[in-house]
C-alpha cells in the first residue's frame, strides 16, 4: 500500500505501511507529540524499548500499522491489532496518533479508512478502540465513524503521570461502521481530499 492524499488544506501526504526502516522517523514522530497526548497512550513511547518492540509486532503480523509522511516526516499514525486467541480472533483494536498541525484536516479518518479496509482483509468482524476519559476529542471521532459506548470502567486506568482515569471502551460491528463512514464521506468535502 502506498497511497498518495491531499488534506482539506492542499497538503500532500503520502500513506502506506510501516517498515523496519522507519525506526528513526517513527522515533522523532512519537518523540514530538506533546506531552498532553503522550500522557493517555499505554507506553512511554518516547522509550527506544518500546519503539523495538512497535516493529517487532509489524514484523510478526500482530498488527498493522500505516503511516502518514508529509515529505520525510511522519505526522500521523494507525495501528490495526489483531487478537489472536481463537475465541476474541474476530476482533481488531484501532488507535490512532495525529500531529497537532495535521488535526482537523482529514488526515484522522483517511487513516481510519484504511485501517478499516485492512480489517476487512483479516476478517475482523468487530473492532474496539479504548481510550481515557479525558480524550474528548478522540470519542467524538469514533462515536462520528459508528462505534458505540460499550463500558466505563471507573478509575480503571493509570496515566503515565500514575493519575487514576476512567477508561472508555467503544465498538463496532464492521458492516455498520462502513455505512457510517459511507455516510460521513457523503456528508464532508471527501473528494476533495482524495
Amino acid at each position: 500500500m502506498n497511497k498518495n492524499v491531499k488534506l482539506k488544506d492542499g497538503t500532500e501526504i503520502v500513506l502506506r505501511q510501516l517498515k523496519k526502516k522507519d525506526r528513526k522517523l517513527l522515533t522523532a514522530f512519537l518523540s514530538s507529540l506533546p506531552k498532553e497526548d503522550r500522557i493517555y497512550l499505554r507506553v512511554d513511547v518516547t522509550d527506544k524499548e518500546t519503539i523495538k518492540q512497535i516493529i517487532k509486532s509489524s514484523k510478526l503480523g500482530e498488527s498493522r500499522r500505516i503511516i502518514a509522511l508529509d515529505k520525510e516526516n511522519i505526522v500521523a499514525a494507525g495501528l490495526l491489532e489483531l487478537e489472536k486467541r481463537k475465541w476474541k480472533k474476530h476482533f481488531g483494536e484501532i488507535r490512532l496518533l495525529v500531529s497537532k498541525d495535521y488535526r482537523r484536516k482529514g488526515l484522522g479518518m483517511m487513516i481510519a479508512r484504511e485501517l478499516y479496509l485492512l480489517a476487512i482483509s483479516e476478517k475482523v468482524e468487530e473492532i474496539i478502540v479504548k481510550m481515557m476519559k479525558p480524550q474528548v476529542a478522540a470519542i467524538d471521532i469514533f462515536s462520528r465513524m459508528g462505534f458505540k459506548q460499550e463500558a466505563v470502567l471507573p478509575d480503571y486506568v493509570k496515566d503515565l503521570e500514575g493519575t487514576k482515569r476512567d477508561l472508555i471502551i467503544m465498538r463496532c460491528d464492521v458492516n455498520e461502521m462502513w455505512k457510517e463512514l459511507e455516510e460521513y464521506l457523503e456528508d464532508s468535502d471527501w473528494q476533495r481530499t482524495r
